[in-house]
């Protein structure tokens, strides 16, 4: 049974969830990072020597990494779903989760780390702001894209949304000033009337 390391409040261990949970892929998750510990045991740094989850053991095969890890089990059991068969779809699909991961997510991520995980009197409302204002324009950029499609990498939900959903969920939650983004909204109604995203989008900030 594939084996997975990682406390659900991780958006990159909520990726994996929702992509198994997509899929119906029987799993077992163990709680790990942060309050859990585990992560920096001698066990799991022969396992992955970065210290991080999510981390998976498919039959001995073992991944870190969480979008490589999306791109893995929808390839392994997804082909033609959640991982597109043809090759200039697939490589949509893998650009615009690079793109969550090395554009989007940052600065959202900053901002959560300020507003979630900094106590009050130490964060810093210039940091807030400028991550606040990029994130805005890269939530421009998504909103175009999405006013010409259904999903991110096309008419078809695939591996690219479960990435770039969970960050406009968690934007979504986090108490700043957002522009009114329609094509962004609507597609992210679409994620969270999946059976599969229910799991990874119900856990609070924290």
């Amino acid at each position: 049974m594939l084996k997975i390391w990682g406390r659900l409040n991780s958006i990159n261990v909520q990726k994996v969830v929702w992509c198994v949970d997509e899929l119906g892929i029987p799993y077992e998750r163990v709680e790990a990072g942060r309050q859990f510990g585990i992560v920096n045991t001698p066990e799991f740094l022969a396992m992955n020597p970065n210290g991080l989850v999510p981390l998976i053991d498919d039959g001995g095969f073992v991944l870190w990494e969480s979008n490589a890890i999306v791109r893995y089990l929808a390839g392994r059991h997804g082909a033609g779903t959640l991982a597109p068969k043809d090759a200039q779809a697939h490589a949509n699909a893998d650009r615009w989760m690079d793109w969550q991961a090395t554009a989007f997510n940052p600065p959202i991520g900053q901002t959560f780390t300020q507003l979630i995980r900094t106590p009050e009197a130490e964060r810093s409302a210039a940091v807030i702001e400028s991550a606040r204002q990029l994130a805005e324009t890269r939530l421009a950029m998504l909103d175009a894209h999405l006013a010409k499609r259904t999903y991110v990498a096309g008419d078809a939900f695939s591996m690219a949304d479960i990435p770039l959903g969970l960050s406009v969920h968690r934007w979504l939650a986090l108490p700043v000033k957002r522009e009114p983004r329609p094509n962004v909204e609507r597609w992210y109604a679409l994620l969270r009337a999946r059976k599969g995203a229910a799991q990874a989008m119900a856990v609070p900030l924290t």
